[in-house]
């Protein structure tokens, strides 16, 4: 039978003090695998979840667990590890999983190196969880190595969310505040200060001092002088009553608690692959204003990242018809989900 194993790097500010899990803070890429490993299980594939420090515990772990199937989340084991893995475990099928779309990954600086370094290894697969990254992977892969036939070694593996959702939460209109989350790291992709601007302008036009909720804990990729931008941004409005919140980055639990209290939750990025944020906000019953980069947001909702007025216009929308906005949320989110299933079902089956 089928036995996979996701290993995941432990996060480099881990501190043993501070946190109780072995995992550190709870991350994104933590909780889509957790997902995924709680998946398979309920189908009825052996699987398990472990976060190591470094490359050199891979081979304890595959010791512990033999697995025939090892994912390795995110870019973090260097290729020449595979040199000795796979000949440690000859039998293993060794798939490294990427969760980001081009222009994101073309901000690691080691990102296409690896993915043709990978690719000289037997046994070493890619696993993609966009249709467009794979046809690029794909694309790139064959222009090195097009006459081997690696583009088999492509395998497309989307996300997995639970469908576990709450009702939807009614937005309090007699509120002379309306809150507003548009959570995630802040980093230029993810386009905090056009929704901001929205935001803001969505907020006046109904004659409420606006909350704007962000995850001020977790800045990645130059994601500093966004954040510096923003708060200049709500410093320069102090006369008008609107506010900058920052959240430090929290376990899920907690987080999914400070989705639930948001009356509009914002995901209108430049670039995603899933937005696992997104998806939280939707399971706590919030109104959602997404972009079409979310491969499962509603499109009635959704707003082009580069025009702010379209976004404002979104806001709007989804402030209006708010049930409708969570019902069809919710349910793309489920048809999206369900077809994930089949298709790691298909690939783990014996």
């Amino acid at each position: 039978m089928n036995r996979v194993l996701f290993i995941l790097k432990r996060r480099e500010d881990y501190n043993k003090e501070k946190h109780s899990s072995h995992v550190g803070l709870s991350t994104g890429l933590y909780n889509s695998a957790n997902f995924m490993n709680e998946m398979l299980n309920d189908l009825g594939i052996t699987s398990e979840i472990k976060v190591v420090a470094d490359n050199n515990c891979i081979d304890r772990e595959v010791n512990a667990f033999k697995p025939t199937h090892v994912i390795i989340e995110a870019l973090w084991v260097v290729p020449q590890k595979f040199y000795v893995l796979t000949k440690l475990h000859p039998n293993v099928k060794w798939i490294i999983r990427l969760h980001s779309e081009l222009p994101f990954l073309a901000g690691e600086g080691m990102a296409m190196n690896w993915i043709a370094d990978y690719m000289t290894y037997k046994n070493v697969y890619i696993g993609v969880n966009a249709p467009r990254m794979m046809e690029e992977v794909k694309l790139y892969i064959n222009a090195i190595y097009g006459k081997y036939g690696f583009e088999d070694r492509i395998i497309y593996m989307p996300n997995f969310y639970p469908q576990e959702y709450k009702e939807h939460k009614k937005i309090n209109k007699d509120s002379p505040f309306i809150n507003i989350g548009c959570f995630g790291a802040v980093r230029p992709l993810k386009n905090h200060m056009n929704q901001a601007l929205a935001a803001i302008k969505f907020a006046d036009s109904i004659g409420k001092k606006l909350r704007f909720h962000v995850n001020a804990g977790r800045i990645e990729m130059q994601g500093g002088p966004v954040l510096n931008n923003l708060k200049a941004t709500f410093e320069q409005l102090s006369d008008s009553g609107h506010e900058l919140i920052n959240h430090e980055w929290c376990p899920r639990e907690l987080f999914l608690d400070v989705c639930g209290a948001m009356d509009i939750g914002m995901q209108v990025s430049f670039s995603e692959t899933f937005n696992i944020v997104g998806a939280d906000l939707v399971s706590q019953g919030v109104t959602l204003v997404g972009s079409n980069e979310i491969p499962w947001s509603s499109s009635l909702f959704n707003a082009r990242p580069t025009e702010t007025n379209e976004i404002y216009e979104a806001l709007r929308s989804a402030y209006t018809y708010e049930r409708i906005n969570t019902f069809v949320n919710q349910k793309c989110l489920t048809h999206y989900t369900n077809k994930t299933k089949k298709i790691w079902y298909n690939y783990f089956k014996d």
